[in-house]
């Protein structure tokens, strides 16, 4: 079996928790350096409540993974640092694999040209769940037939960005289905600015953000008396694993940039 060396970048977070976590079980993926801003020194084994395992947290993400020389970078950091933490990774010679959100088309064409210049492969996902990865696909597949459409995505309180970037990337994939079909115009008075949320093409994107929560969606379509709800639940931070191992996995063998988890399930 061959060995993946993995970094994990942001692992004091709490999805960095859990990554760190993953790596350390999985077959095949050897944690070899964990950073975060935050990093003290302290083992990352028992940072992720597990026994030590002889990887100190790191604050410097480019000395961690000098000394490491990983294969691998996973990214669940903040949208103001995860460019340069991209960057970074590619000059370094290591393959990112990012589930930080709040990436904008313009920096995916930064990334692109990055992975070009080092001749390396990424994976960026705004969702790593793949039952959210599936929702977005049925959502691509229903606007072919039901045009109309609206989005609410709830997050914990700590998530900084809105709309998240699973519900851009769903907006995205119902734009592209349903092609340039007529969408009806009507005129509306928002009493409160904002109330009818963000507007994308004609789409409308509405974010919450409370304690209690993880990661929800729902995709809500309306035609012809009937309407179609589509949604997903992340209950556990668990549930991004699977997308993050197979993401860990198949970049080796990639080439280029892969935005989206889809692009990499076999449907």
């Amino acid at each position: 079996m061959v060995t993946i060396k993995v970094a994990v970048n942001g692992a004091v977070g709490s999805m960095g928790r859990e990554v760190v976590r993953t790596v350390l079980s999985e077959p095949g993926l050897v944690l070899v350096a964990a950073s975060d801003v935050k990093g003290d020194g302290s083992d990352a084994g028992l940072l992720a409540g597990l026994g030590p395992v002889g990887v100190p947290l790191e604050t410097g993400l480019a000395a961690a993974l000098k000394r490491a020389k990983p294969d691998v970078m996973v990214d669940f950091t903040s949208p103001h640092s995860v460019l340069q933490n991209v960057e970074t990774s590619f000059s370094l010679g290591v393959r990112p694999v990012v589930g930080t959100t709040g990436i904008t088309e313009s920096d995916l064409e930064k990334i692109r040209g990055w992975a070009a210049l080092a001749g390396l492969p990424a994976v960026i996902a705004p969702n790593f769940a793949l039952g959210a990865v599936l929702m977005m696909l049925f959502a691509a597949q229903a606007a072919r037939y039901l045009p109309e459409a609206e989005i609410i995505e709830l997050h914990h309180e700590k998530k900084i960005d809105a709309p998240s970037g699973t519900a851009i990337k769903t907006a995205e994939m119902i734009l592209k289905a349903r092609g340039n079909t007529n969408r009806r115009t009507t005129e509306e008075l928002e009493k409160i600015k904002g109330a009818r949320g963000g507007n994308m093409e004609g789409i409308r994107l509405h974010s919450v953000r409370l304690p209690g929560l993880v990661a929800h969606q729902e995709v809500i379509f309306g035609g012809l008396g009937q309407s179609l709800t589509l949604r997903h639940d992340s209950f556990s931070r668990a549930s991004f694993m699977p997308g993050v191992i197979l993401a860990v996995k198949a970049v080796m063998e990639q080439s280029g940039v892969v935005y989206g988890l889809e692009n990499l399930l076999n449907l």
